[in-house]
């Protein structure tokens, strides 16, 4: 869903593509005026013809009058015929559109144009943070071999392997229900272990459906909501409102901040309001629950508790291991 800002960013592209349509027509029609300048005169008998038909109309007793589209058709014939004469195609002097569906505004009827969609998909991948993101990191590129069958964690009892099918499928059945019902993830484990590879096989499926996307980094997120909060920067005045009422919000590394009673209660305000919101939330952390609770508060972690599905990745570094594999194929 696009947030008023971004709506009206859009049509103000398409206000530019209609301009940018118009201002071409009027310089094709100049260059044919200025081939033969019947060209003008046809199309100020076009108007007239209008203007008295319109008048007389509004008087009265224009019931019997033929219909303007019969009289202005017999003028565009001429006009093709002058057209074709010329060496020009019969619909020089016919608007161009980059979408000729939809006109360039945008809607066909009260329907969005299938251009609109893919405008507003463009805009929420851009505007999603996730620019770096890999178009390799998806969920049919995510591997399961990187993940042990032999260790138990102990938290959950369930070896690596285990705990990433069950994180992969509750992923998997997010995406699936986000539009039918409220739903959030707590993404804990240790480093390296496919976390954000995992959030962002899940924003690229959730940009994919139109929904608006908001990722950010702990250190990004605290960063810019502080120099926001004390600078009063007036870049973007609608900040809080973006990260408060965006479809889905991605809170990555969370804990890799400098943690303090500031970046806490931000916290907490933004997990209590998209809760009341129902807008859903992805929060991953290298912290074990314990760390969490006592450094975030009781309070923020029990709101978190009782709203979101907790979800562990757990195994030895991914990043390690293959860069591992990359020296061996070397050798």
């Amino acid at each position: 869903m696009l947030t008023k800002t971004q709506h009206s960013e859009i049509m103000r592209i398409y206000d530019s593509y209609q301009l940018e349509s118009q201002h071409d027509l009027d310089e094709r029609i100049s260059e044919v005026y200025s081939k033969d300048s019947e060209f003008e005169s046809i199309d100020e008998q076009i108007a007239e013809a209008s203007v008295e038909y319109a008048k007389k109309r509004i008087r009265g007793g224009g019931e019997n009058l033929p219909p303007l589209s019969e009289t202005i058709g017999k003028f565009s014939d001429r006009k093709i015929n002058l057209l074709k004469n010329l060496g020009y195609p019969e619909d020089y002097l016919k608007p161009r559109y980059r979408c000729p569906i939809c006109q360039d505004t945008g809607y066909v009827g009260i329907n969005k144009c299938s251009c609109f969609n893919k405008l507003a998909t463009d805009m929420l991948y851009s505007h999603s943070n996730i620019k770096n993101m890999s178009a390799d990191e998806n969920f049919n590129t995510f591997r399961f071999d990187f993940y042990d069958d032999t260790y138990i964690d102990p938290a959950t009892g369930k070896t690596a392997l285990a705990n990433a099918k069950d994180a992969y499928e509750k992923a998997r059945i997010f995406v699936d229900s986000f539009d039918k019902s409220f739903n959030n993830i707590f993404l804990y484990g240790d480093t390296g272990v496919g976390k954000t590879f995992l959030t962002n096989c899940i924003a690229t499926e959730i940009i994919a459906m139109g929904k608006s996307t908001i990722y950010y980094t702990s250190f990004e997120l605290f960063d810019m909501l502080a120099k926001t909060r004390f600078g009063g920067d007036s870049e973007d005045n609608n900040v809080y409102d973006a990260i408060l009422s965006c479809d889905l919000l991605i809170i990555d590394d969370l804990g890799t901040e400098l943690p303090n009673s500031l970046t806490a209660s931000q916290l907490f305000l933004i997990v209590n309001e998209r809760i009341l919101r129902e807008k859903s939330t992805i929060i991953s952390t290298n912290l074990a629950v314990p760390a969490f609770s006592e450094i975030y508060s009781t309070r923020t972690f029990s709101r978190i508790s009782s709203e979101y599905t907790f979800l562990k990745l757990t195994g030895a570094d991914i990043r390690v291991k293959i860069g591992n594999k990359s020296q061996l194929s070397r050798r």
